[in-house]
């Protein structure tokens, strides 16, 4: 069981870094076509693009999304490991 938790943590931290890559990516010139760009995007567009959804469209060029989406994954993360915790 030791093992499932370290891989869930894992990935979850991963995900969480691949999002911060991507916020620090945005602020600079890129070239959206380089493998490692696109690996970064295709990863976690399917985590962003739901978030994008949901929030309000404002006036300010900021994108709120990635906040909000690394605190529901670190919810997320919590909640499946307590599960996993109590079934074994």
């Amino acid at each position: 069981m030791q093992t499932l938790l370290l891989i869930i943590r894992t990935a979850f931290e991963v995900l969480n870094w691949l999002i911060i890559a991507r916020i620090l990516i945005s602020w600079f010139p890129h070239d959206p076509y380089h493998p490692v760009i696109r690996f970064i995007y295709e990863v976690t567009e399917p985590v962003l693009a739901p978030f994008r959804r949901l929030m309000p469209r404002t006036g300010i060029p900021l994108d709120f999304s990635p906040i909000l989406a690394v605190l529901v994954l670190q919810l997320i993360e919590r909640l499946l490991i307590s599960f996993i915790m109590h079934l074994g």
